[in-house]
This record gives C-alpha cells, sequence and structure tokens, in this order.
C-alpha cells in the first residue's frame, strides 16, 4: 500500500472512534461501533466490485477517477450535513419533556451539558 493511502485511510478512520465516544452514552457505544464496522463494509461491499469491474471495462485510470467521484461525493455530504457549530457541551431546551421530567428538574428548561444520543437526545440538539 502508498504511504499516501495509507495516511488518507488513517485520517478518515481514526476520528470515527472519537466521535463514536463523544456522540454515545458508554453501555451504548459497542453497539455504535458494530453499526460503523457494518457501515463501513458494507461501503466495501459496494465500492470493491465497482472498482473491479471498472477497471476490467474500461481500465484502472477511469476506476480510480469513479472512486475518486465517490470519495469525493462523500466529502461534500459530510461538509454539508455535520454541524459548523460542533461544541460537545451544547445548550438546548427540550419542548417535547413535561415541565416536572427529571431531566429538567435537574437542568432546567434551558440548558447545557455535554450531549450524547441517549432516550432524551434521539437527534443532536439545535442550539436553544
Amino acid at each position: 500500500m502508498e504511504p499516501s493511502i495509507g495516511f488518507g485511510f488513517s485520517l478518515t478512520q481514526t476520528p470515527i472512534g472519537r466521535i463514536i465516544n463523544r456522540s454515545a452514552r458508554e453501555a451504548d457505544r459497542g453497539a455504535v461501533f458494530a453499526a460503523q464496522f457494518a457501515l463501513s463494509h458494507a461501503c466495501w461491499l459496494v465500492t470493491y466490485p465497482l472498482a473491479g469491474w471498472i477497471g476490467a471495462g474500461a481500465g484502472l485510470s477511469v476506476a480510480a477517477l469513479v472512486l475518486a467521484g465517490i470519495g469525493a461525493a462523500g466529502l461534500v455530504a459530510v461538509l454539508r450535513l455535520w454541524p459548523a457549530d460542533d461544541r460537545p457541551v451544547l445548550p438546548h431546551d427540550h419542548p417535547d419533556l413535561p415541565p416536572d421530567h427529571p431531566h429538567l428538574a435537574e437542568h432546567g428548561p434551558h440548558h447545557a451539558h455535554a450531549v450524547v444520543i441517549d432516550d432524551l437526545h434521539r437527534r443532536w440538539p439545535r442550539a436553544a
């Protein structure tokens, strides 16, 4: 493997562990890591045969360009979908919770704390 390819692979895979650790409760991390592993391998299941088919039919240069295009599309998706304000502690509120809910009793109606995806935070909250 070319050193630059290995560097690129490490550059993309290393942050995944940090994202998962920051985004999921400790009790859920095993399942979330397993899901990420399965999703990454599903992507490989598609792109490896695609590289072979294009490489055999149109040449390796064309296959490399197509796969680079897929990678560029992924990068564009990340840049558009990932929140620009990526603080671990995020001010937010819970309009769906009753006023006497224990979470609101502990933190108040408008509060900030380290956010993980759980039963109270099913999606990454937007700033309140």
